[in-house]
């Protein structure tokens, strides 16, 4: 159902009731990981207050590439940039795991946005490409970062395995295929999930978004269903590239701690 917010009084107040309701949210999640145990307070405490600072940041830049086409190609290097950090990141323990996630993300995204708009699904305009730009790339970042955990985890559990086809002088790519097959379905299987409940379990955001910016319901379906396609094509492309850099391992990875 659409959302729906009472008037305010100028947009100091807004800023006053959402800052409030930020906190309260903040620590009510705080407050629930604690109660079970779960260890994410100051990762989800930071992750809010770094997520307001960015948006803030983006909320004034975006200003400035609406008014200045040309900027958008800095802004989405500086977003590609950012997620293959922050995959890369959560990939140290994995071989070769930051070029992996470079990799992947810059060639999920790269295809992706190339595709789509020179298929000429949307129009080529600085708020389309921001717009498709930013999902696809967030979500590459999310496709490298589950992917090669899921190769790690798997490698740990399946190392014997491993280790047994390569002293029968498999090389490692052939070693770890079954693994990366996995990784890889594991990485698809929630976004499938998702895709397929669209419009009956769940409006995803860019629906929502493109209705409350004043698009018709077809054009917001439209918008959505390019994005849903691209999102798949672009996970599947970072998830191929990631197992695949990951999968040339002469070696199994060591035990977690």
């Amino acid at each position: 159902m659409p959302l729906v917010r009472r008037p305010l009084r100028g947009s100091a107040a807004l800023l006053t009731v959402v800052a409030l309701g930020l906190a309260v949210l903040t620590v009510a999640t705080e407050g629930l990981q604690r109660w079970a145990g779960v260890g994410l307070t100051r990762p989800t405490v930071v992750s809010i207050l770094r997520a307001t600072a960015q948006l803030a940041i983006v909320a004034v830049a975006l200003s400035g590439i609406l008014a200045v086409p040309w900027t958008v190609a800095l802004f989405l290097l500086l977003m590609v940039s950012t997620a293959s950090w922050t995959s890369a990141r959560r990939l140290h323990e994995l071989h070769r795991g930051r070029l992996a996630a470079l990799l992947g993300v810059l060639a999920g995204a790269a295809v992706t946005i190339a595709l789509v708009f020179g298929l000429r699904m949307m129009d080529p305009t600085v708020r389309n490409l921001v717009s498709v730009g930013g999902i696809v790339i967030g979500n590459c970042m999310t496709a490298a970062t589950l992917s090669g955990r899921n190769f790690l985890a798997r490698s740990r559990d399946h190392a014997a395995e491993i280790e047994g086809w390569l002293s029968l002088g498999a090389t490692p790519q052939q070693a770890h295929a079954d693994v990366g097959r996995h990784a890889l379905r594991e990485m698809r299987l929630p976004s499938i999930d998702q895709t397929s409940a669209t419009g009956i379990v769940t409006l995803p955001g860019a629906f929502v978004g493109a209705i409350m910016g004043g698009a018709s319901p077809l054009d917001a379906a439209v918008f959505q269903l390019v994005v849903l396609a691209g999102i798949a094509l672009a996970g599947t492309i970072v998830g191929i590239v990631v197992t695949r850099v990951a999968g040339g391992s002469p070696t199994v990875p060591a035990p977690a701690d």
